[in-house]
């Protein structure tokens, strides 16, 4: 899917950047305060440092900025996640790296992704459907580091539902914070989750050997 543009009477690509970067900041502060519906384009553009006038110079409606606060963290993410996890590696080990890299991603980036799957439902369709293939792409690197580090051990069917399990994992310690947090440090979460994984593909083997 290509790219999806959001117009902008500016010429200048740089600026253009440069200025939406601002907003970004500015916006996902007031919807991880407020929310994406509660928070007026008039507050994003204070929150952005510039006049209300300008803001409008760089997007058309407030839902374009939701779309370049969701496309911005997804990019982030993925970009993170390319950096820390090498699909190419071929033991457990790199399975439990990756798990650990993932989580603690999860971990420094727990309000922008709240922020994110809190409000991607108000973007427009087509605004959804580029936003969750970058997600369908971040799943998929996990599936590779499964399929590698796992050799044969799974069919394709389970290696789609333990990528999404771990990702969904991931994000379940923004999700659940408030609750997690009193029992767990991002460490200790991340330490029980691997386990839990481990042991789940081990009683899996198991079972299909006929123990």
């Amino acid at each position: 899917m290509s790219k999806k543009e959001v117009p902008s009477s500016i010429k200048d690509e740089a600026l253009v950047t440069k200025r939406r970067n601002q907003m970004i900041k500015g916006a996902v502060t007031l919807f991880i305060e407020k929310g994406f519906h509660k928070t007026t384009t008039r507050e994003i553009a204070k929150a952005s440092g510039f006049s209300i006038g300008t803001l409008y110079e760089y997007i058309r409606t407030k839902e374009d900025v939701l779309f370049l606060v969701c496309d911005s963290i997804y990019q982030r993410v993925k970009e993170r996640m390319e950096a820390s996890i090498d699909p190419r590696e071929t033991t457990v080990q790199s399975l439990i790296h990756a798990v650990r890299s993932y989580f603690q991603l999860m971990d420094d980036m727990q309000d922008e992704v709240l922020v994110m799957y809190q409000e991607v439902k108000s973007l427009t369709r087509d605004a959804q459907d580029y936003v969750l293939q970058k997600e369908r792409e971040m799943v998929a690197m996990l599936e590779d580091v499964i399929r590698n580090s796992l050799p044969g051990r799974e069919s394709e069917e389970e290696i789609k539902l333990l990528a999404n399990n771990i990702f969904v994992q991931g994000q379940m310690w923004g999700f659940r914070r408030w609750i997690l947090q009193r029992q767990f440090t991002i460490e200790t979460y991340t330490d029980v989750q691997i386990q839990l994984l481990l042991n789940g593909v081990g009683e899996f083997q198991k079972q299909e050997g006929g123990a």
